[in-house]
């Protein structure tokens, strides 16, 4: 960042007071400006111990295979971003629940949450974003061609899990989490 984006006036990288990291300074206005993390929010969609995969439109990963997710917007909350993503990139409607995964990406300047969900009915398309759309059982994972590591990462806790029962009724389970490392490809 070269310049205010409230006054027009040129930046300085200084720690401002009361801070310890250098930031964005405007040294006319005194604007102080903070980049931080994005938030990724994501669903595992199920629908009868089947996962729905998205197959990315886009860049980066064009291609590739993903869980549906994408940065959440202003305004909503991480599940409602996670519902909505689910919409617009399969076309699906789904029943979201709790809090499944949290994984830093730091290199990335990214944190991605995935969240448990059930497709409310076997309806489904392919999005704008999506080339196309599919339900896959476990052994039909196409794990050569994951888009990300967060994704795999997730997938493969998802069904350790399930084959361990950790989402039968009585069970409880705590949210699963990790930092991604910028040396970890698919």
């Amino acid at each position: 960042m070269k310049f205010c984006s409230h006054c027009a006036s040129p930046i300085t990288m200084k720690i401002p007071a009361d801070d310890s990291r250098e930031r964005h300074v405007c040294e006319s206005c005194g604007v102080v400006h903070y980049f931080n993390p994005r938030n990724v929010v994501g669903s595992i969609p199920v629908f009868e111990n089947q996962i729905l995969l998205c197959r990315r439109a886009i860049a980066p990963r064009h291609g590739y295979w993903t869980l549906p997710a994408g940065f959440m917007e202003l305004g909503e909350s991480t599940s409602a971003g996670a519902a909505r993503e689910t919409q617009e990139e399969a076309g699906a409607i789904v029943d979201i629940g709790p809090l499944y995964s949290l994984l830093n990406v730091p290199h990335a300047e990214q944190v991605h949450l995935f969240y448990l969900a059930n497709m409310t009915s076997p309806e489904f398309h392919a999005g704008e974003e999506s080339l196309e759309v599919a339900l896959f059982h476990e052994q039909d994972i196409p794990w050569n061609e994951i888009a990300f590591p967060t994704v795999k990462q997730t997938l493969e806790w998802y069904f350790a899990d399930r084959a361990a029962g950790i989402f039968d009724a009585e069970n409880e389970f705590s949210v699963r989490s990790r930092d991604i490392l910028p040396s970890e490809k698919i």
